[in-house]
């Protein structure tokens, strides 16, 4: 089936087999740390910043890996699954901690105070309509709380956790050091539990709908710092003191060696010496160095596209080509 047999523009119904997906846009989705090649000196950043239980702060443009780097470091070390924390502008160091549920506790407690009709035994002997309270319900706060990814990497335990905080540079200009005390301390309290009447309070952990943690007088403290990744644009500057509390390594600007090397790995094929797919990794690498802003992901999917038998050809394939290859920085 040829490519233009897909989407013809003429609203007839037709049956279509749509061809197989690229291994990297399978699902559900599977990590592709196998597939990652880490570039010199990125082992030794990561090493350090185990050794040392240091955030390891990596920056980069975009599709160079970066988030994939912890996928394998916890695959090598069975770190178990990785926590992840997306960072926005609207993110806040306590949502990463806890999220507290304030008024859907509120309301189940007033649902087991509200006043309702009963019957009850009059003084002469009769039975008439009463208000009455529904018994007083037990103030469970443990439903409405659950850690967050970071509350959950800070977690005690006999191996560190892998947490990654991804795209920093996008958060709101207070976070980073916001985080310092964390960081530093390894350590946060949950106020709402510190003023609550029980003790110990077992909280759901991020991620999981069974899993919980005994919380002791809402605090939490680590006994392994985790391994924390965090990721950066390179959008922004971070403070000094936030720096300094971290590993921090550059991607460097990929090659059409390593481009060609990353190619063959998603592919799970080796790659021709010469031909179209060569010449497009190194138009990519030429476009890279001088300044383009373009991902990997865009690379992967041109390819695909070229080196499909029943892909397009002539001037409908160059025009597929020109809108996968657009530059980043552009509309």
């Amino acid at each position: 089936m040829s490519w233009n047999t897909y989407y013809v523009g003429d609203g007839e119904p037709r049956d279509v087999t749509l061809a197989d997906p690229p291994p990297w846009r399978t699902f559900p989705r599977t990590s592709d740390q196998r597939a990652f090649q880490p570039p010199e000196g990125l082992t030794d950043a990561v090493n350090a910043a185990l050794y040392l239980h240091r955030p390891l702060l990596i920056t980069g443009s975009a599709g160079t890996g970066k988030s994939t780097v912890i996928e394998q470091v916890a695959e090598e070390l069975k770190l178990r699954r990785v926590l992840r924390w997306p960072i926005t502008s609207r993110s806040t160091l306590t949502d990463a901690l806890y999220q507290y549920d304030a008024l859907g506790h509120i309301h189940s407690l007033r649902l087991h105070q509200t006043p309702y009709e009963g019957r009850s035994k009059g003084r002469n002997g009769g039975h008439g309509p009463a208000r009455t309270e529904r018994p007083q319900a037990v103030d469970d706060i443990a439903p409405f709380l659950k850690l967050g990814p970071l509350g959950t990497a800070l977690l005690p335990g006999d191996r560190p956790r892998a947490l990654l905080i991804d795209e920093i540079d996008k958060s709101d200009l207070d976070l980073p050091s916001d985080l310092l005390d964390v960081l530093e301390r390894g350590e946060f309290e949950i106020p709402e539990l510190v003023r609550h009447r029980l003790r110990q309070v077992p909280v759901r952990e991020w991620g999981e709908r069974e899993r919980t943690y005994l919380v002791r007088d809402g605090h939490v403290q680590c006994t392994r710092f985790p391994f924390i990744v965090m990721t950066s644009n390179g959008e922004r500057d971070f403070p000094a003191p936030f720096l300094r509390r971290c590993i921090r390594y550059t991607m460097p600007a990929p090659t059409a060696d390593m481009l060609r090397d990353a190619v063959a790995a998603h592919l799970q094929r080796e790659l021709p010496d010469s031909g179209p797919v060569p010449d497009l990794i190194k138009e990519f690498a030429d476009r890279v160095a001088r300044g383009d802003s373009l991902a990997v992901d865009q690379l992967l999917n041109a390819v695909r596209l070229i080196s499909d038998a029943q892909a397009p050809s002539g001037a409908q394939r160059n025009r597929i080509l020109d809108l996968l290859l657009r530059d980043l920085s552009g509309g």
